[in-house]
């Protein structure tokens, strides 16, 4: 099924760089639909989970709220309310930081290691959807959307 039978459209788009961005605008709304349903056995939302990818990578190491945000894929979330629930989780800890002692650093737990762990490999069976478009396309597309975003 295309875009036009998907949103049910009636009339042609303007060109294809209005398709384009609408595409765009659409399949967004569809993946992010698509993980939610991949995060709600684990109680945790796609926000929550870019958290803990996050300070996973940093892992050992602490985390300060800053770098988090620096570092989100949806710059418009609250990372000191997300890192709050993840914290009533258990699934991080805020630690006094070691160099300046009124900043708090961000650490994740063993429990949140081991939930990223399971989330990853139910995320994995999810991404194997990503096989109907071919790698050489994928590189494609990367590189259009890296385009897109150049000023």
């Amino acid at each position: 099924m295309g875009l036009e039978q998907d949103i049910k459209q009636q009339r042609k788009f303007k060109n294809e760089h209005e398709k384009l961005l609408i595409n765009i605008l659409y399949t967004n709304g569809w993946l992010t639909e698509q993980q939610t349903q991949v995060f709600k056995p684990y109680d945790i939302t796609g926000p929550q989970y870019n958290v803990l990818r996050i300070l996973r990578g940093q892992y050992p190491n602490p985390c300060t709220v800053n770098l988090i945000i620096d570092r989100m894929l949806d710059r418009s979330s609250n990372a000191s309310r997300i890192v709050d629930r993840l914290e009533k989780k258990a699934l991080v800890e805020r630690k006094t930081c070691r160099t300046d002692r009124r900043a708090k650093d961000v650490v994740i737990t063993q429990k949140g290691l081991d939930l990223i762990v399971e989330i990853d490999a139910t995320n994995s069976l999810w991404m194997k959807k990503l096989k109907n478009v071919s790698i050489a396309d994928a590189e494609k597309v990367n590189e259009i959307l890296d385009a897109l975003r150049m000023e």
